[in-house]
């Protein structure tokens, strides 16, 4: 999601929040009978809360009929209650306050998947593996992930004991953690795929995404990157300044990267490349898929606007919606669309959603099911559309109305029934789990700190897969022999990237998933074109 935070000065204060709201959008909007339907509505719920048959929560009626309201207008319009909203806000912020730990909880078992990079847990040396059975001396046995949360996180400086049981070692051990500022990354890796390639991926654009990125940029140039592909698949969006600052490390002088227009004047803006930059000529790929929203398309749309890259992957979701927040005053908040957003051509890439029953129908929408795999670097593969045409700078002609559609179409191969049950049930984790606590000494002495060694050399067994399907079994996930074989190859990809993680984090983890990785493979191969098409030396 696009959208900009500000704070909205509030003329009337009132404990009902739907009359709060109706002033703020009699203010915005000035609607002629807008005074007559808050009266309407104050009167509906007061006549609600005075003479229904049963007590009634006025609140929560009040929310309904926001989201009632909201829901006559765009998909990405949206109410954020009080108890989400520190959640959101923290995901876009970049930061939490807390311990630092990633967990699952796994066979009712608090379970430390990894421990945060620069973080207290991992300051302490809390393993990947460990598993937390107390907090501040009670039994943690079967708790729900709300409350770890609620248990774990508090105000930076102070203090929550845990205790902690580690595989091969016989007693436990009791970490007194000092809460810190935690950093949530929105660039989840990047490494040299081989000697000339870097390879970055960005999960989300928060505030300090750019920052992220840069530093990623700058030290895969270090280890002497000649060309670069940024993975922007499944990437939802979030914030438009950090899409434009982004662009901006390899789109050239003054060029247009967006701009935004909307029913009020003082909402259209334009985004122009301004700052120089060393990525600014290298050759560069991004991938895309229906999971890249809002952000990740400003960037991919202007990267093929002005030709400076392949896009490779599947069309992506189609969102120019652009929000703004406004935040009420009992901590909850409304993301309301004020704005269109448009590529450097002028395309508006925002699918249609009026003709939608409802928002399930628009979110679950896959056009991707009807594109044709292969070369679409003359966009042949949407001729027949009736979607408006554009032109890129270099006369490519390109599409609007419909999501970002990649110069060269690349499905991703899905997982077949059985092995969709293996992931819905964390078959993979809790049985890497159970192999790690027998193994990791090992695996650590056999390849201490190397990921290259680990990656050519570690395999995953026939006999380790019999142990994971019977282990399936166990966990209720019925064996099913030709879907099995069908995904052999992917299911000890997984199983050796979850080991991978263990002791590597992130960069284990894709590094190796990496390799069976159609899409990527693909892009690997179009360099040249990709620099023939930007005209770079």
């Amino acid at each position: 999601m696009s959208f900009k935070s500000v704070k909205f000065p509030y003329l009337l204060f009132t404990a009902v929040v739907g009359i709060v709201l109706g002033v703020f959008l009699e203010k915005v909007f000035s609607e002629d009978n807008l005074r007559d339907s808050i009266r309407k509505f104050n009167d509906v719920l007061t006549f609600t809360e005075k003479y229904y048959v049963e007590e009634v929560d006025t609140q929560k009626l009040v929310e309904s009929a926001i989201n009632g309201m909201l829901n006559e207008l765009d998909p990405h319009s949206v109410y954020i209650p009080p108890e989400q909203f520190t959640q959101v806000e923290e995901s876009f912020r970049g930061d939490f306050e807390g311990i630092g730990i990633e967990f699952q909880v796994v066979n009712d078992t608090l379970t430390v998947v990894s421990a945060i990079s620069g973080g207290p847990s991992e300051a302490l040396g809390i393993l990947s593996g460990d598993r937390i059975i107390k907090i501040d001396g009670s039994a943690v046995i079967g708790i729900t992930n709300d409350d770890v949360r609620k248990k774990l996180r508090g105000k930076a400086g102070s203090e929550v004991k845990v205790t902690i049981s580690r595989g091969g070692v016989s007693k436990l051990i009791e970490y007194t953690i000092v809460r810190d500022k935690i950093p949530l990354y929105s660039v989840d890796t990047h490494f040299m795929i081989d000697a000339n390639t870097g390879y970055v991926s960005v999960s989300r654009f928060s505030e300090t995404t750019f920052d992220e990125l840069l530093e990623a940029l700058k030290d895969l140039n270090n280890k002497e990157m000649n060309q670069l592909v940024v993975d922007l698949r499944g990437n939802p969006g979030g914030y438009l300044n950090q899409a434009v600052k982004i662009s901006d490390l390899f789109i050239s002088g003054n060029k247009k990267i967006v701009y935004t227009e909307g029913r009020r004047k003082e909402f259209d803006e334009v985004y122009n490349a301004s700052e120089s930059s060393k990525f600014e000529d290298i050759p560069l790929i991004v991938l895309i898929n229906r999971g890249s929203a809002s952000a990740s398309e400003i960037v991919s749309g202007a990267v093929q606007d002005w030709d400076r890259g392949l896009i490779v992957g599947e069309t992506s979701f189609g969102k120019g919606l652009v929000q703004r927040q406004f935040d009420l005053p009992d901590n909850s908040a409304l993301r309301l669309t004020i704005s269109q957003y448009f590529t450097p051509s002028g395309r508006l890439i925002q699918r249609d959603y009026k003709n939608k029953k409802n928002k399930g129908d628009y979110y679950s929408e896959n056009l991707n099911d009807e594109e044709t795999e292969g070369n679409n670097i003359n966009h042949t593969a949407e001729q027949d559309s009736v979607k408006p045409t554009y032109k890129t700078g270099k006369g490519r002609i390109v599409y609007g109305g419909g999501g970002i559609t990649p110069d060269y179409i690349v499905k991703s191969e899905l997982v077949t029934p059985y092995t969709q049950n293996l992931l819905r049930t964390n078959v993979f984790y809790t049985f890497i789990l159970s192999y790690l606590d027998k193994n990791t000494e090992s695996l650590k002495k056999k390849y201490k700190d190397d990921l290259v060694l680990f990656r050519k050399d570690f395999q995953i067994t026939d006999e380790m897969l019999k142990d994971f399907i019977e282990f399936a079994i166990v966990k209720e996930v019925t064996f099913n022999e030709e879907e099995y074989k069908k995904d052999k190859e992917y299911i000890s990809s997984r199983l050796k990237a979850q080991i991978a993680r263990n002791f590597w984090k992130n960069e284990g983890w894709y590094s190796i998933l990496l390799i069976q990785d159609d899409q990527l493979i693909k892009a690997l191969t179009l360099f040249n074109e990709a620099k023939d098409l930007a005209k770079l030396k």
